[in-house]
């Protein structure tokens, strides 16, 4: 026997119709079409089912057109992200709130680029190994959405801007958290706010930028420069160090994420500068340690887990026939902390 084998044989339809004394055809329709046999036969099959501990095989659901229960996140990162990046791992939480009170589960690709990610996404569902999709990280001129309705695979997009696909999409809506942010710091004497972009290309990191440009220009103020950081603590740190390098230094730096502010603090700490004495600072998402850097950091709170557990409902509800919502919107919320001033 070897290790982590019980040595107990996993029952078969076979067993399930000798102990019910029926075929395994009989077993089949009832558990199946539930029809061709009597009401006392089936309910006879079903209990034998229960006593061994028997149910379908996951390749006879997918042969047999059955829901699988599992939905699929294919997401073009590399898997360290799970390692330091708060959203993925609240985002995850949410989904299986969801799911794992409907019995079903999340099938996750990591995929290096573009090619990869397309024939992952028609793998999974042309190979019926999942139902439907959560879409994140929505691009310019993404053709996932177009893809997927050729697919005709269920899907919601999650965290993108409103309006950005025609599939159900949840949005994460910062605009008056930002625009309170710009007004805390333009009334504490801050005139060039600098923004570290987490991304060139994903719609949310350019929706945040949008926001703070606006913000900027409601109060006659020129937006300041911009770096990208690629969301990473080392990109929030490397932007950090190339807005220090300008012949006007800003007095205040909005990162689109708080890793990225906690990569800024160490370079601004470097250098000598106080946070917020000489530079104020704020992030966004409201990650567990922003209350707990040194200063504690001003963020936005994003509401990741309310992101993945809204997603996994509507998708579960279109996936059992409901009409979902075009558009659910997560308001964002200020939190003003002492690094901001």
């Amino acid at each position: 026997m070897t290790a982590g084998n019980t040595g107990r044989k996993r029952p078969t339809i076979s067993d399930v119709a000798r102990r019910a004394g029926v075929t395994k055809g009989a077993v089949s329709r009832a558990l199946n079409s539930g029809t061709g046999v009597s009401s006392g036969t089936r309910d006879r099959i079903r209990q034998a089912a229960v006593e061994l501990g028997w149910s379908p095989s996951y390749a006879a659901r997918a042969l047999n057109g059955k829901p699988l229960g599992t939905i699929g996140l294919v997401v073009r990162r590399s898997p360290e992200i799970l390692d330091f990046d708060a959203f993925f791992a609240s985002f995850l939480s949410g989904i299986e709130s969801v799911l794992s009170g409907e019995e079903h589960a999340t099938v996750i690709r990591f995929v290096p680029d573009a090619l990869t990610e397309a024939a992952t996404y028609e793998r999974l569902f042309n190979d019926r190994f999942v139902d439907g999709f959560l879409v994140t990280d929505l691009r310019v001129d993404d053709e996932r959405p177009a893809m997927l309705h050729r697919l005709g695979a269920p899907a919601v997009v999650v965290g993108a801007p409103q309006g950005s696909s025609d599939f159900p999409t949840i949005t994460n809506d910062s605009h008056e958290a930002i625009r309170g942010l710009v007004r805390h710091l333009a009334a504490g004497g801050h005139r060039c706010i600098a923004h570290v972009q987490g991304d060139s290309r994903m719609l949310h990191a350019l929706q945040r930028r949008r926001h703070w440009e606006e913000a900027m220009r409601e109060l006659d103020l020129e937006p300041g420069p911009v770096e990208l950081g690629g969301y990473t603590i080392v990109g929030g740190a490397q932007a950090t160090e190339r807005i220090l390098a300008l012949p006007e230094r800003p007095t205040a730096i909005f990162y689109g994420s708080d890793l990225m502010a906690i990569g800024g603090y160490s370079v601004l700490g470097e250098a000598g500068l106080e946070v917020p004495g000489d530079v104020a600072v704020a992030g966004f998402d409201d990650i567990a340690l922003a209350a707990f850097t040194s200063p504690p950091l001003t963020t936005i709170r994003s509401k990741h887990r309310a992101l993945g557990s809204s997603g996994a409902r509507i998708l579960l509800d279109m996936l059992k026939g409901q009409e979902p919502p075009a558009s659910t919107v997560l308001s964002g919320e200020l939190q003003l902390r002492e690094s901001a001033g």
